[in-house]
């Protein structure tokens, strides 16, 4: 078993360009500039959030949608914050520490292995962080599918105008519902997705499939 930190997995060159470019995004992220075409309550908004519902944010970067999410779900709901990158929580950290926000909950992890309980969110949120070359879909979706509750939803909100919803409804673990102030609303299949073991010889082979699906 890998017991590395999260981020210490990753290669050298991408920790390096995640530590270089840390100080740039921070800077463009939290610009205000940036909230004239990009309000944080209004594209919240558009991923139907809600009082009461326990939301996955994943890359909360430096939280420029954390605290108004946890202000949107009230003290009956649970904001948690999860990136892979140490500064980024501790950035967020100090951010709603100064916000007196209570509802709002740090983890560092990788999104693709979280290692959290499946079946615990009733919204997910990929805000700015796809498409990435460090979040390859074929792994990250299934994660994001375990975590969801059965009924849960996915939001996607992405910088890239060219970005297709099919990139997400190809795996079949989502289904595409609509799109409201620039975020992209799936809902998680009914589809259940499995493991199954194979032996050949010597070999064990594990290949993921949806229920219903042949080989």
């Amino acid at each position: 078993m890998d017991i590395r930190e999260p981020f210490e997995k990753y290669s050298t060159i991408t920790r390096h360009v995640f530590t270089c470019m840390h100080p740039f995004m921070s800077f463009v992220m939290e610009s205000p500039l940036r909230r004239t075409f990009n309000d944080p309550v209004k594209t919240l908004k558009g991923a139907r959030i809600r009082a009461g519902q326990k939301v996955l944010e994943v890359g909360c970067g430096t939280g420029y949608f954390t605290t108004p999410a946890a202000k949107l779900v009230g003290d009956s709901g649970l904001i948690h914050a999860i990136d892979v990158y140490p500064p980024a929580i501790d950035c967020v950290s100090k951010k709603i520490r100064d916000a007196h926000v209570t509802n709002v909950k740090l983890t560092n992890a990788d999104a693709m292995d979280s290692g959290l309980p499946g079946s615990s969110f009733d919204l997910i949120l990929l805000f700015g962080v796809i498409p990435a070359p460090v979040l390859p879909l074929d792994r990250l979706l299934p994660e994001m599918y375990r975590l969801l509750k059965p009924k849960g939803a996915l939001a996607v909100w992405t910088f890239f105008p060219w970005w297709s919803p099919a990139s997400v409804t190809g795996t079949r673990l989502f289904t595409y519902t609509s799109k409201e102030n620039g975020v992209y609303n799936f809902q998680r299949s009914e589809y259940m997705y499995i493991s199954q073991t194979q032996h050949q010889g010597e070999r064990t082979i594990t290949k993921d499939k949806l229920k219903g699906d042949s080989y």
